[in-house]
């Protein structure tokens, strides 16, 4: 054979992608071994395809029959073409599988069954391979390189029609403002789309991707329902409609200076500045603020950073573990009244948060200084050598901290663990 196979020898065409570097470093001896073999592996891909996809088991007739049958030709074709590293090969196969694409959403069908048509598909076409090969005796080394370009070929090809399909499906939605609303939704979803679908609606949508996007939560803050639309800038991604408002910026640094101006009538908590992949985890967290608002966790200003209260979500954001540290860290307190408990834990807190001073310690409560030392020693005979163990310290401070922002008492029992 005239090219051996090793990892140096695989060539990296410039414009092409990897399915053709690898179809190209295989020997080109073996293109003339296949080609008398297209029509029959063709025949085995479109006998697996329809075996193994419910939705392409009925006779493939009209216009989409023809289209299926000529991209499975295609394929086969392509691939031995790009074995001899042919120049026409590359070029034809983005327009060729979007039109498969378009033509699946024009008649009705489903993406989920196409994309399973593709991995059927190159199931078939390995089997085949793997079966000449083995009877031609090819080096193992050349079958290790030729599963490889299958699949990967028919990642390519198949995010070829992913785009056409969601291409169609945005076209056929009907005016800009629709698709952007489908746009919105396809960022926002959870889990995520894939990079190739958000492109295309972004395409379709007439919305350039940014490289960063933030996302705002909305809750309205007058008895006017709706509140005005907010001024922004158009290409921002709203919606007011939904039982969650919210939008999308996708110029952070642009849109959030002097947010509160143009949200009259609403209450906004930002999320954390994220890749546009990421949207979705925004909105999460911008929802968790705008709860933090709601319960008077956060102030209530008419803009609120979920990067200004981390502290505050990190706390919070599981109670039973909360439960369970503050059964562990504040052991101690069990056994005292309420009135005790309270009393001593707001003065342990500020102990902390003031590093022992007992002239600022007086000052924050508002009670004399004698009445802090004869606290403070209470308190170190109920948690001993802990208040020297910075380790502890922090877990009783998180644990008072977490009980002052919910309004509620130390526990009146724990487990001590020592």
């Amino acid at each position: 054979m005239t090219r051996t196979i090793t990892q140096a020898a695989i060539p990296h065409p410039r414009g092409t992608g990897r399915a053709r570097q690898l179809w190209c470093s295989l020997p080109t001896e073996l293109a003339q071994r296949f080609r008398p073999h297209a029509d029959p592996l063709a025949r085995r891909i479109l006998e697996e395809v329809q075996r193994a996809v419910p939705e392409y088991a009925k006779p493939l007739e009209g216009e989409f029959g023809k289209m299926i049958v000529l991209a499975i030709e295609q394929a086969v074709l392509s691939c031995i073409d790009s074995i001899e590293d042919l120049a026409s090969t590359q070029d034809t196969w983005a327009k060729l599988f979007m039109e498969v694409g378009k033509r699946v959403h024009h008649d009705g069908g489903s993406l989920n069954s196409l994309q399973a048509a593709y991995r059927a598909g190159g199931r078939a076409a390995w089997r085949y391979i793997a079966e000449l090969g083995q009877a031609h005796r090819f080096p193992a080394a050349v079958l290790c390189v030729g599963a490889e370009a299958v699949f990967a070929y028919v990642d390519e090809i198949s995010s070829y029609s992913v785009e056409g399909y969601t291409l169609a499906q945005a076209m056929a939605s009907g005016t800009l403002e629709r698709r952007r609303r489908r746009l919105f939704e396809l960022l926002l979803a959870t889990p995520p789309s894939s990079p190739a679908t958000l492109a295309t609606m972004a395409k379709a949508a007439q919305w350039t991707m940014p490289e960063w996007v933030t996302v705002v939560a909305l809750d309205p803050r007058t008895e006017q329902h709706p509140p005005p639309t907010p001024r922004l800038a158009d290409d921002v991604l709203l919606d007011l409609d939904g039982p969650e408002p919210c939008l999308l910026t996708p110029n952070p640094d642009r849109d959030l200076r002097g947010l509160e101006g143009r949200l009259p009538g609403w209450r906004a908590a930002v999320g954390p500045r994220v890749r546009p992949a990421d949207a979705a985890t925004s909105l999460l967290w911008a929802r968790r603020t705008l709860d933090l608002l709601r319960r008077g966790l956060a102030g209530d200003g008419p803009v609120t950073r979920t990067a200004d209260h981390l502290a505050t979500h990190w706390l919070l954001l599981d109670r039973f573990l909360l439960d369970e540290l503050s059964a562990t860290a504040l052991a101690p307190f069990a056994g005292l009244t309420v009135k005790q408990r309270t009393r001593l834990a707001e003065t342990l807190l500020s102990w902390l948060e003031h590093n022992g001073n007992t002239p600022e310690i007086a000052q924050a409560l508002r009670i004399h200084p004698q009445t802090v030392r004869y606290r403070v020693s209470q308190l170190s005979e109920l948690f001993g050598d802990r208040l020297a163990d910075p380790a502890k310290r922090l877990e009783i401070q998180m644990a008072l901290c977490a009980h002052r922002l919910l309004g509620t008492r130390p526990p009146a029992g724990g487990r001590d663990h020592g």
